[in-house]
C-alpha cells in the first residue's frame, strides 16, 4: 500500500517535527526544568518566609522578656518607696509622740486611730 517513498516523507516528517519541537523547547525553555526550578523557588520562598517569622517571634518575645524586667524593676522601686514611706510616718509619729511625752501631755490618739488613718 505503501511505497518506500511514503515511509521516507513519512520518516522525514517525524524527524523535522521532532527537531522543530526540539528547537522550540531549547527556546523556550523545557517545562520540566522550569517546573523544578519553580519548586525550588518555592521551597526557597517558603524557607525565608519561616526564617522571617521566626525572627519576628523572637524578636517580640525579646521585648515581651524587657518588658516585664523593667515592669519588674518598677514594682520594686515603687514597693522600697512606698515601704520608705511608712518607716518615715512610723519614724515621724514616734517622735511626735516622744516630743509630746518630754512636754508630760498625753497623745489623745489611740492605736485604733491611728491605723484608721494610715488605711483611710
Amino acid at each position: 500500500m505503501f511505497g518506500i517513498l511514503d515511509y521516507i516523507k513519512l520518516g522525514a516528517g517525524i524527524t523535522v517535527g521532532l527537531v522543530l519541537y526540539h528547537l522550540y523547547a531549547v527556546s523556550t525553555g523545557y517545562p520540566s526544568a522550569a517546573r523544578e526550578a519553580r519548586a525550588g523557588y518555592v521551597l526557597l520562598a517558603e524557607k525565608t518566609a519561616a526564617d522571617a517569622k521566626a525572627a519576628e517571634m523572637e524578636r517580640q518575645r525579646n521585648a515581651a522578656a524587657q518588658a516585664t524586667e523593667e515592669h519588674r524593676k518598677r514594682l520594686e522601686a515603687a514597693q522600697a518607696a512606698e515601704q520608705a514611706a511608712k518607716d518615715t510616718l512610723e519614724q515621724e509619729i514616734s517622735n511626735y509622740e516622744r516630743t509630746l511625752s518630754e512636754k508630760n501631755r498625753a497623745c489623745a490618739v489611740t492605736a485604733a486611730d491611728r491605723d484608721w488613718l494610715l488605711h483611710h
